[in-house]
């Protein structure tokens, strides 16, 4: 009884986060405008319908080129500051770490208000590349949290045994460190891509008209309700899951070996 109190408590966890989606998932596929029970027939009208609209795609692209660009950023950030944090000693260490760990800390409201009166006064309020500057921001914490769990099981002496064989501190990086922390790179790419492109708040203070998908949802079920909204929401969901489950994936491969 004790093993089986963990796992259905599990199950009913999943079920609280999962069955929405379902839901939504489910009603995409429905003939009937109105979600209701029983279900229509299936159909993939509301696909069809909300993918010949430019805006939707407009939007879909807006966010590919902001969560690639985004994910990348943040991946380079985070393997640089946990690198710091593996390599050097320093006197304010706790305090770097505590700062380079802040921003998934902050509230979303707060940090959209910082970063639309920040980039408001660089003149990038409103553009793609501010929204992937808010975005590098808030995703640099975990490609960081990802790199440096990676950099913790490797042996420190393998990088200084390849600077005593003659190899300089960036070829020891390219030939030793680089490779080791592949996973964990590709890894904090793959989820940072995929928390970039799913915020929605930061993205609603600062994209203008420069709209991602979800800033776009939002302005779709303003004031009515519209299934293409369903068949939106199961897209974003399968691609961000897919970037989450690769990452996970990619983790416990190298983990296991």
């Amino acid at each position: 009884m004790k093993a089986l109190l963990p796992r259905l408590y599990l199950v009913a966890i999943f079920t609280f986060v999962f069955a929405p989606i379902v839901t939504s998932m489910v009603f995409s596929f429905n003939s009937d405008r109105f979600p209701t029970v029983p279900l229509g027939g299936f159909t993939l009208h509301w696909y069809e319908t909300a993918f010949a609209r430019p805006e939707v795609w407009t939007a879909f692209g807006n966010s590919a080129l902001v969560a690639l660009s985004a994910a990348a950023l943040s991946t380079a950030l985070g393997f640089a500051t946990a690198y710091t944090d593996f390599r050097y000693n320093f006197r304010w260490k706790p305090a770097y770490l505590a700062l380079a760990l802040l921003p998934p800390t902050v509230p979303l409201v707060i940090m959209g208000l910082a970063m639309l009166a920040w980039l408001g006064r660089l003149g990038l309020s409103g553009t793609l590349p501010g929204i992937v500057i808010a975005h590098t921001v808030m995703g640099a914490p975990f490609a960081m949290a990802i790199c440096r769990l990676r950099l913790s099981q490797m042996d420190p002496s393998l990088e200084a045994a390849a600077w005593n064989l003659g190899a300089s501190p960036m070829r020891a990086m390219r030939v030793v460190v680089l490779p080791f922390c592949m996973p964990a790179l590709i890894s904090a790419f793959c989820l940072t891509a995929a928390v970039s492109f799913d915020e929605f708040v930061v993205a609603w203070f600062v994209s203008g008209l420069n709209k991602t998908v979800p800033v776009m949802i939002l302005e779709i079920l303003q004031g009515n309700v519209d299934p293409q909204i369903n068949a939106i929401g199961t897209v974003v969901f399968v691609t961000s899951m897919t970037l989450v489950i690769a990452a996970q994936l990619i983790i416990l491969r190298k983990t296991s070996r």
